[in-house]
């Protein structure tokens, strides 16, 4: 099945004021849509990162992608995501860069678009579902959690294209625990994720203990500053928590680097505390396993198929991981439709993904959404597959034209949460690691 035709379709989405120790979102966010269309006229399509630097990814790769057989091209291209990666842990890991932002990690991305392209292209050609293409279904739906995050006034968006406030203003406990009520009436989840390292710690360990009396022990909570404590007050964090995080809860990436997660876990159990230490930024490739788990440093390992190679990486992923005793759940970035079926589809094939996934999806714009029939639904916490072929999910081309039209009208080419803190926050900040 020969591919005659490449489309890259740059977009910009608006996104909240969302804080995290990376800083602050700017009021839009960039994604790409890559269209693979084959000889038959079918069409293959895959959501990733955007901005300039990706795009100009997929150009370079034109000539190999197009005239290409569907069901070869993941394997021809297969090189750009074996063997160890360039430069050392430190350089790779996302605990140092903006995520979508590191060059060292451009080609999984730009290899899962194609993959998955590919994938829902074989599915829509053949009429069957992404995931049995993969091998078979393991689950027909997909759990996933809500995702709080402290925020500033505002829904995204500028002037006369400025989204309505749907949660308001988060920067106390007492606003998130409202932040998540209103999440889990609209979309019924079951476990809940605050994203943390934004305020002083003793406030969003209130804030876990506040969700925990107003949830209950049966949701499960977890919690996630992206690095910017330092081991001793991770520790405290982790002591002060133990009981809201006992359960199927757990400490994602506290620390910095596999060191500080190491040294994290081993005072923790020292203290007689087991919560599991999760981590997207500690081990972001198949080459961190092996010294992960030399060290203890992490228990959780949290997916993504966009930063790992594709559905199939996933796949391979959850059998690693499995047999070195590693749960698995599956992170995210600002996202829409295609992108969350993707995510649901590689879950649905990952049978040791048990732990709910995360999804930025309850904060995006119906006004943004290029998924054809509009937002996917979340009920009760979960996404099902669809009986449609392929990721069965459809382009809205006016909604995508209008993405573009974005693109083209704002200034925004790639992540820098640095600088808008110091637009609307502070003049001088910096993010800087560990900050408590």
């Amino acid at each position: 099945m020969k591919i005659v035709e490449m489309r890259v379709h740059s977009i910009a989405i608006a996104d909240p004021p969302l804080r995290s120790s990376y800083g602050l979102h700017a009021p839009y966010a960039l994604r790409t849509i890559l269209e693979l269309k084959s000889e038959d006229g079918v069409t293959g399509i895959s959501e990733t990162h955007g901005g300039e630097a990706i795009a100009a990814g997929f150009e370079a790769l034109r000539l190999r992608i197009v005239g290409r057989d569907a069901y070869r091209l993941a394997g021809e291209l297969m090189p750009m995501i074996e063997g160890k990666p360039e430069g050392s842990s430190l350089d790779r890991s996302q605990t140092y860069q903006v995520p979508g932002e590191n060059p060292l990690d451009a080609s999984l991305r730009l290899y899962s678009a194609i993959e998955i392209a590919c994938v829902d292209l074989i599915g829509k050609s053949v009429g069957k579902p992404a995931c049995d293409i993969l091998g078979g279904r393991v689950r027909d739906e997909v759990l996933f959690s809500a995702y709080l995050f402290y925020k500033h006034a505002g829904g995204g968006g500028v002037g006369a294209d400025a989204r309505g406030d749907e949660y308001g203003e988060g920067l106390t406990p007492e606003a998130m625990v409202k932040q998540a009520e209103q999440m889990i009436a609209k979309y019924g989840f079951r476990d809940i994720k605050l994203k943390a390292g934004v305020l002083d710690p003793e406030i969003e360990i209130e804030t876990v203990r506040q969700l925990r009396a107003k949830f209950g022990a049966g949701v499960p909570l977890r919690i996630d500053p992206n690095c910017a404590w330092s081991v001793e007050t991770s520790v405290h964090v982790g002591q002060s928590l133990a009981k809201e995080l006992n359960g199927s809860g757990y400490l994602e990436d506290p620390a910095a680097g596999m060191d500080g997660m190491a040294q994290t876990r081993e005072k923790l159990l020292a203290a007689g505390i087991r919560t599991p230490l999760a981590s997207n930024v500690a081990v972001t490739s198949f080459a961190d396993i092996p010294e992960a788990v030399r060290i203890g440093a992490v228990q959780i390992v949290l997916s993504d198929p966009h930063y790992w190679g594709g559905l199939q990486q996933m796949q391979h992923l959850g059998k690693v991981c499995r047999t070195f005793g590693l749960g698995l759940s599956m992170h995210s970035n600002t996202h829409l439709g295609v992108s969350l079926m993707a995510m649901t589809h590689a879950a649905a094939a990952t049978p040791h993904l048990t732990f709910a996934c995360d999804t930025h999806y309850p904060w995006q714009s119906e006004k943004d959404e290029v998924v054809a029939g509009g937002r996917v639904p979340i009920v009760d916490g979960c996404v099902r597959i669809p009986e449609k072929p392929g990721l069965g999910v459809e382009l809205d081309y006016d909604q995508l034209a209008r993405g573009r039209e974005r693109y083209a009208k704002y200034p925004y080419r790639k992540r820098d949460d640095e600088a808008e803190m110091r637009k609307h926050v502070d003049p001088n900040w910096k993010r800087i690691l560990s900050r408590w």
